[in-house]
């Protein structure tokens, strides 16, 4: 059975999801054989492509859902998750 999860996250870091807290995301994301989504403002980028990332322009603050499909989707997202919500 194919696994399927989501977690809605608070971007914390004080300048947002910049170049460098992206390129951590996506590396992040690449150790995982799952398909992996940024939801924000009803836009859905794969977390795997850094320019996807980018073109969100994400601010401090803001809340974005993740979701994963396969049977690492957990993992991923407790990975993704940690990035996120680091003030750095």
């Amino acid at each position: 059975m194919v696994r399927k999860m989501e977690k809605k996250i608070l971007v914390k870091s004080t300048v947002g999801l910049h170049a460098s807290l992206a390129a951590k995301v996506v590396q992040a994301a690449s150790k995982y054989s799952v398909d992996i989504n940024l939801v924000y403002h009803d836009k859905v980028v794969d977390v795997k492509s850094i320019l996807g990332l980018m073109s969100l322009a994400i601010p401090q603050g803001e809340n974005v859902t993740i979701v994963a499909t396969g049977d690492q989707a957990e993992k991923a997202i407790d990975d993704i998750a940690e990035l996120l919500e680091d003030k750095k």
